[in-house]
């Protein structure tokens, strides 16, 4: 199952299959065995691998980066531009990059933490108490979807992540018309289209259910990907790349909150 997130797709880890390496379609035969047995053994590196208990660690300790550096923007939003541009760089650093990173890792969680804890303190200004409800529905979401897809009770399909796809690249193109007229004055709103009445709601309300449905997809394909991570053997070290992958969907998840509840408060 291919996963929209490029933290993922990019990584070999996550998206080869593990028969590549040996493809016998009968009973291997005797020399085939022969060259299996002859090969080298694995070296500790390699014997080090992927489970859902170092990976939950490592997604642990980048999420408390990651808070730390929320605490920083929020007492110094100043740096809040600064940090989201560093942070994009870095994102895109950690999704090319041939081998993870755990220091590329946990720097992008620190300077992330600093764009979204001063993203939430200027929210806080205008609307006070909206950042503990978006936590709030952020964990909401996040565990709803984990114990839905612990269950067994929601899997990602071909069909379901064709769908998805679709409507990603729609709300990226939306989202760039819309930043563009904000831009340049067309709208003055804060939201700019976003707040065009829809329905009896702003547009801004049923895009941002939507858009919540899927980033709680897009853990689904994440909780996937570390599956097949762990089920395929892969080395530790691709454990920070899982936890790259699920923080950039975390990330996406409470802004979107945010900024439905700030467009469900405002005037």
């Amino acid at each position: 199952m291919a996963t929209s997130n490029p933290a993922f797709s990019n990584s070999p880890a996550f998206t080869q299959s593990a028969t590549k390496a040996i493809q016998w379609t009968q009973e291997p035969s005797a020399q085939q065995l022969d060259e299996l047995y002859a090969r080298s053994s694995a070296t500790p590196e390699q014997m080090d691998r992927m489970t859902y208990e170092n990976t939950i660690v490592k997604t642990a300790i980048a999420f408390v980066v990651l808070l730390v550096g929320a605490a920083v923007g929020w007492f110094i939003p100043a740096l809040t531009i600064p940090a989201a541009i560093i942070g994009f760089v870095l994102a895109l650093v950690n999704i090319f990059k041939k081998q993870p990173s755990p220091g590329l890792v946990l720097a992008y969680a620190a300077v992330q933490g600093v764009f979204v804890g001063g993203i939430s303190m200027l929210y806080n200004t205008m609307f006070d108490g909206i950042v503990v409800q978006a936590v709030l529905g952020t964990f909401a979401v996040v565990g709803i979807t984990l114990a839905l897809f612990a269950s067994g009770k929601i899997r990602a399909t071909k069909r379901a992540t064709k769908i998805f796809m679709i409507a990603i690249i729609g709300y990226a193109a939306f989202s760039l018309i819309n930043f563009g007229l904000m831009i340049f004055g067309v709208t003055e709103s804060m939201f700019g289209l976003r707040d065009t009445i829809f329905l009896g709601m702003p547009l801004g309300f049923w895009l941002g259910i939507l858009v919540i449905l899927l980033a709680a997809y897009s853990l689904v394909l994440d909780f996937e990907s570390i599956k097949t991570g762990v089920q395929r053997g892969a080395p530790a070290v691709w454990g920070w790349q899982a936890a790259f992958g699920i923080m950039v969907t975390v990330i996406w998840l409470y802004l979107e909150i945010l900024r439905l509840l700030a467009i469900l408060r405002g005037d």
